[in-house]
């Protein structure tokens, strides 16, 4: 049994609009010390999912499974959801500075959320513990940062605290919604290496929710990529940097810029992600997708394995042979 497992998790919400289809059907496992990266565009499902699956989403109809360590996640009553939050699973949100308090020292931050999963510890134990992870994090003279306050940080030792809090008691898994997010190229690597080095040293799994695929490169070991609410490609890092099928996975690698004697200009994917309140018919991805041919427009295709390989999964209508969509193109 995998430490995390989710099965066709849906979400949605009413709206004076209509209904947000925010995820549909994703599927996913985490084993222990694993790294599973969940990447897509802006607005894909990805937060939400991860959200949902720890009781952060309210005013929505969710359905699925999400067992954590054999523990049924969705519906458990809030006293089992808080004692699972922040014990065993540990959050990194996006934005440090909205999820520090500004008027309480991060040492006394650190210091709450231990004493709050664990009454046994005394306060003076629960600061030196903190003191121990502020340094662990890589910020310099942790004993004496721990008074200080999350403005009187950079944005990069902002995360790092928001890491030093996430640890705090050893969870089994940290869940990351984009870390790296509006970090420079320098401090984004120093803060993955810090991830890195805790997985080491505490052994827990990671999810890890981002847009970029150099993080994903960097950190993961399986990816999940989603396109509006849905999974269009499940694989290994390797498999789906070096033999991706789906067509969305192709424009994303093609997107990126490209070194030495590469071609000079980026490849967009044209267009834009449909409207979750009136997805299409068929394909999710069709509109922009230079393979679409009619059955695209008409039947959302299943996520399948790719040549057999139970591990490589693809929701598109082109062959399941595990050629590239341009290596299929150009052969044509």
């Amino acid at each position: 049994m995998a430490l995390l497992e989710v099965q066709d998790l849906t979400v949605a919400f009413n709206t004076p609009d209509g209904i947000v289809h925010a995820v549909n059907g994703l599927s996913f496992h985490v084993e222990q010390g694993e790294t599973l990266a969940i990447v897509g565009e802006s607005g894909s499902g990805k937060s939400v999912s991860t959200q949902a699956i720890t009781g952060l989403v309210r005013g929505a109809h969710i359905t699925g499974s999400a067992r954590f360590d054999g523990v049924e996640l969705l519906g458990a009553a809030p006293d089992v959801l808080r004692h699972i939050r922040g014990a065993r699973i540990g959050m990194i949100f996006q934005d440090p500075l909205s999820s520090l308090h500004p008027y309480y020292p991060v040492g006394w931050q650190i210091v709450e959320m231990i004493r709050a999963h664990d009454h046994s510890r005394s306060k003076e134990w629960a600061r030196d513990r903190a003191a121990q992870l502020l340094g662990a994090v890589g910020i310099p003279h942790a004993a004496q940062r721990i008074d200080d306050y999350p403005h009187q940080f950079s944005g990069g030792m902002r995360q790092r605290v928001m890491i030093a809090m996430a640890m705090s008691l050893d969870p089994a898994l940290l869940i990351a919604d984009e870390p790296t997010t509006a970090l420079d190229v320098t401090v984004q690597a120093q803060v993955l290496e810090v991830m890195a080095k805790l997985q080491q040293e505490f052994g827990a799994a990671i999810v890890i929710i981002t847009h970029d695929l150099g993080v994903v490169a960097e950190m993961s070991e399986d990816v999940v990529v989603m396109y509006a609410g849905s999974v269009m490609e499940r694989a290994p890092r390797r498999t789906l940097f070096y033999q991706y099928h789906n067509p969305y996975t192709e424009g994303m690698l093609d997107s990126l810029p490209a070194q030495g004697s590469g071609r000079a200009r980026l490849t967009p994917i044209m267009g834009a992600p449909p409207s979750l309140i009136d997805l299409p018919k068929g394909c999710p991805f069709a509109p922009r997708c230079p393979y679409v041919f009619d059955r695209c427009w008409v039947e959302r295709p299943p996520l399948e394995s790719v040549a057999g390989d139970s591990d490589h999964l693809s929701a598109c209508w082109l062959p399941h042979d595990a050629k590239r969509p341009a290596e299929r193109s150009s052969s044509a």
